[in-house]
């Protein structure tokens, strides 16, 4: 499992950073104040007040409990999408620190 960043829960969602080989971005994972629908994203992902990408909240088939599944888009990561999901930072006792783990698409 690959970290490509890190946030930590805040008491508006979650802030950190995105980070690749090629890119480092402050991000901030927002809840969606205008959600109106099932299919509607949980979170809103923004950089610099972009808004590039979405989360949604999910349950664990095996374990039942709740995670964030993330999808990003932009620019500088070419024509294809980035997924990540929320999950426990390895090697943190804090429990408000989450990495953001890659989960490639192929």
């Amino acid at each position: 499992m690959t970290a490509i960043g890190y946030v930590t829960r805040t008491a508006n969602g979650y802030k950190g950073q995105l980070k690749t080989v090629s890119i480092r971005a402050d991000i901030e994972i927002l809840p969606n104040r205008e959600k109106s629908g099932d299919t509607h994203p949980d979170f809103l992902v923004v950089t610099q007040g972009v808004e590039i990408g979405a989360g949604w909240i999910r349950r664990g088939e095996t374990s039942g409990r709740e995670y964030v599944s993330l999808s990003l888009a932009a620019p500088e990561f070419g024509p294809r999408k980035l997924y990540a999901n929320l999950g426990r930072a390895a090697g943190q006792d804090d429990d408000s620190v989450f990495a953001l783990i890659w989960n490639p698409a192929d």
